[in-house]
């Protein structure tokens, strides 16, 4: 049977199953995550059943990162999820019903000190890429995150190749470049490229090289980046 084949299967029991099963199925381990894809805009709450304090919908992110599960006392599946907002460490609850499940393999972990960007899928490395990082008066935010959309860009932009947004915030800056200082990894043109891979010169973002970038998002697929975990250490 064939990756694909078997990831929609995975998917498909988590759907079908009885909620607890669904449930055990979606807790992340190491060497696979879930993404809950967005169908329509949905309510977020603080605890599994409680009053909605949010809601996100898919033009927030095509999918959530799962970070935990949890059957009620009426049996029904909850999902813990990463939220594309500030702080960064903004996670809810939102009823699994409500999205359609679908497992990674794929990870990205980025070591700030080491500046590079490591791709890793079922616990084992992919492809390790040189990086830039931010510069010490705005340094990348650190933390568990996931990407949150995939968008192409002209090469020659000072963004490069690719974009990939992340659910963190730069904890610097709260406005940047007329958005919310959200941060990326992104490629590099034009003016980009005066600052060497491998050094501390972003206003936060991860800079890559547009092969390099374009090869994480052929490997994971564009519709499989958003919910695609990212681990931020120093």
């Amino acid at each position: 049977m064939g990756r694909l084949a078997i990831t929609t299967l995975a998917a498909f029991m988590l759907v079908t199953a009885p909620a607890s099963a669904a449930c055990d199925a979606a807790r992340p381990s190491d060497r696979e995550a879930w993404r809950g894809e967005l169908i329509g805009r949905t309510g977020v709450s603080a605890k599994p059943g409680g009053a909605i304090r949010h809601w996100v919908s898919p033009a927030d992110a095509g999918a959530l990162l799962v970070l935990a599960a949890r059957t009620d006392r009426d049996g029904r599946c909850w999902l813990q999820v990463r939220l594309p907002r500030r702080p960064n460490t903004a996670k809810g609850w939102l009823d699994a019903s409500l999205v359609q499940p679908a497992p990674t393999a794929w990870r990205i972990e980025v070591a700030l000190g080491a500046r590079t960007v490591t791709l890793v899928r079922a616990g084992k490395r992919v492809a390790r890429y040189r990086a830039v990082v931010g510069a010490p008066a705005t340094p990348t935010p650190r933390g568990r995150f996931a990407l949150t959309a995939a968008y192409s860009n002209d090469p020659g932009d000072f963004l490069g190749r690719w974009v990939l947004t992340l659910t963190a915030h730069s904890d610097a800056l709260q406005r940047y470049d007329g958005g919310d200082g959200r941060a990326a990894l992104h490629g590099r043109g034009g003016e980009s490229l005066r600052d060497p891979l491998g050094s501390a010169a972003s206003h936060g973002c991860v800079r890559l090289s547009n092969a390099a970038i374009a090869s994480i998002v052929r490997r994971i697929g564009v519709a499989a980046i958003p919910g695609t975990p990212v681990r931020i250490v120093a």
